[in-house]
C-alpha cells in the first residue's frame, strides 16, 4: 500500500465529533490513527473510514493510562517518523453540580482526561509534529471556559485550563511549522450534550458531521492561523 499523504491522530474517535472528524479527514486523504477506549466503537469508525475510501490504524487506549500515552509517540515515530495533524477531541463532562458538592473522584477524572492527558500527548507527539512539513493541532473547548455558568464548574475549569495549555503550546510553536488552535463547536447533537441537557431537542442542533469540514480545514496545511479560538457558529462554509 502506498504511504499516505498525511497522518492524523484523533482522540475520542469512537463516536460523536471525533468519529465524524476521523471519517472526514480520511475522505480528505489522511491516514487516521483512531484513539478511544472501546474496541467496538473504534471498529465502527474504521468501517466508516473504509467506506469513505480511507484507511485507519486503531489504538484502543484509555487516556488516563499516561504511560501508554508516552509510548504512543514512539510507536508513531517507528512507523512514520512524523505526525501531520493531531485532533485533541476526547473529553469528559463530569457531573453538573454545585462546586461544593462535586465528587472528588469526578474532579480527578476531569483533570486527568481533559488536562493532564493532553499535556502528556503534547509531550509525546511534539517531536513528530515538528517533523511534519505542516504540523497542525486542534483542541476542543467550550464556551463555559470563558463564560462560567452555575453548576458547570468542574467542566468549565478543565476547559479553561486546556485553553491555557493550547495557547501556551501555540506560542512555543510560533517560530516552527506547527500551528495550534482551539475549536469551540458549540451545542452539538452528541451523547455528551444529551446527558448535560436532557430536555433539549437534538433536532435543533448541528450534527458532528456539520462541524467536520471546519475541523478538516483547521488541520490542513493551508490553515496558517496560530493560537486562535474559532467558534463553529461564526465560521461560514466557502461558497459553492
Amino acid at each position: 500500500m502506498a504511504e499516505p499523504g498525511r497522518i492524523a491522530l484523533v482522540t475520542g474517535a469512537s463516536r460523536g465529533i471525533g468519529r465524524a472528524a476521523a471519517v472526514a479527514l480520511a475522505a480528505a486523504g489522511h491516514h487516521v490513527v483512531l484513539v478511544a477506549r472501546t474496541v467496538g466503537g473504534l471498529e465502527e469508525t474504521d468501517d466508516l473510514v473504509r467506506a469513505a475510501g480511507g484507511s485507519a490504524t486503531l489504538v484502543p487506549l484509555d487516556l488516563k493510562d499516561f504511560t501508554a500515552l508516552d509510548r504512543l509517540g514512539a510507536s508513531l515515530f517507528e512507523r512514520w517518523g512524523r505526525l501531520d495533524a493531531f485532533f485533541a477531541n476526547a473529553g469528559v463532562l463530569g457531573a453538573l453540580s454545585p462546586l461544593a458538592h462535586l465528587d472528588p473522584k469526578l474532579l480527578d477524572e476531569l483533570v486527568a482526561v481533559n488536562i493532564t492527558a493532553n499535556a502528556r500527548l503534547i509531550r509525546s507527539l511534539d517531536p513528530l509534529l515538528r517533523a511534519s512539513e505542516a504540523g497542525r493541532v486542534l483542541f476542543v473547548s467550550s464556551s463555559v471556559a470563558r463564560k462560567p455558568r452555575a453548576f458547570w464548574g468542574g467542566y468549565a475549569m478543565s476547559k479553561a485550563a486546556l485553553e491555557s495549555l493550547a495557547l501556551t503550546y501555540a506560542a512555543e510553536c510560533a517560530a516552527t511549522g506547527v500551528r495550534v488552535n482551539i475549536l469551540n463547536p458549540g451545542a452539538t447533537h452528541t451523547a455528551m450534550r444529551a446527558r448535560a441537557m436532557p430536555g433539549e431537542d437534538p433536532v435543533t442542533l448541528p450534527t458532528p458531521e456539520d462541524i467536520a469540514p471546519l475541523i478538516v480545514e483547521m488541520l490542513s496545511p493551508e490553515w496558517e492561523k496560530n493560537g486562535e479560538l474559532v467558534n463553529y457558529r461564526e465560521w461560514k462554509l466557502p461558497a459553492g
